[in-house]
């Protein structure tokens, strides 16, 4: 199946490893034009060059936190300036530490927001104006099955996140008379280094080995195993393909059924 993503710019938030990795890995694979960011300057370069090398395509990248509004401007600007425009953002931050309400502190609260939904908004108001000039764009953010089942002990994430899929409804709303979709991408217990992190603080808390956790989780799925990263990163492809043209402001949930709810 033809995709129509062959020369699009893909741009992908916090990819320097997980499930950010993954989609540009996989946007790599359409022959997408594919921008990189993250933190980790060493990471994000390998990767990058070994992407290069396996697919053959152009790719750009900057290490910043996406947590600051002016480097992601800089950032997207410089997108648009190397590749004429931006067709696609995929918008993505690591989660927040697992805790619990009376746990989380002020703080705690403050770098949630900050990076799990304002740099959303950051990255959408930069890359909206391209999107509009050219009548064709896709956003899609990088949540949790948290937005529709609220995890134990990851009270930030239930909060925090769920605030994202009221925003990617709104711009869908506002902005679909502009070609432009938006959708969230929820993932379920997916085996990255975030999950056993979570699975080592439940592990510290509660002393079960680390393993009791990943079997549990596993087993909480109707598929009785964990996710792939390359099963969401293809899940996301598809939402920016033509073939999910007429899919705006939903949420699909890559969790092999572990959502409960109708």
């Amino acid at each position: 199946m033809d995709l129509g993503l062959r020369n699009r710019v893909a741009l992908v938030a916090a990819s320097s490893q997980g499930l950010g990795l993954a989609t540009a890995e996989a946007f790599a694979a359409e022959s997408c034009r594919v921008a990189m960011c993250a933190r980790n300057q060493q990471a994000l370069a390998a990767n990058a060059e070994r992407i290069r090398k396996q697919h053959k395509v152009e790719v750009f990248t900057d290490a910043f936190d996406v947590t600051d509004a002016g480097a992601v401007q800089r950032f997207v600007a410089a997108v648009a300036q190397k590749f004429g425009t931006v067709d696609i953002c995929v918008t993505n931050a690591g989660g927040p530490p697992a805790k619990g309400f009376l746990a989380a502190s002020l703080e705690d609260w403050q770098k949630a927001i900050n990076a799990n939904f304002l740099s959303t908004v950051y990255f959408a108001r930069e890359v909206i104006p391209h999107m509009q000039r050219q009548h064709w764009g896709r956003i899609i953010t990088i949540t949790s099955i948290t937005t529709k089942q609220p995890v134990t002990d990851l009270v930030l994430s239930n909060a925090v996140r769920t605030a994202v899929v009221g925003l990617v409804k709104s711009l869908a709303n506002e902005f679909g008379k502009d070609g432009i979709l938006v959708n969230n991408v929820g993932p379920g217990f997916t085996a990255t280094d975030r999950l056993k992190e979570l699975a080592k603080a439940r592990s510290a808390s509660s002393g079960k080995a680390e393993q009791e956790f990943l079997d549990a989780w596993a087993a909480d799925a109707p598929l009785k195993r964990l996710g792939d990263p390359k099963e969401f990163a293809d899940t996301v492809v598809w939402l920016a393909s033509e073939r999910a043209s007429y899919v705006t402001g939903q949420t699909v949930l890559v969790d092999g059924g572990m959502y409960k709810g109708l």
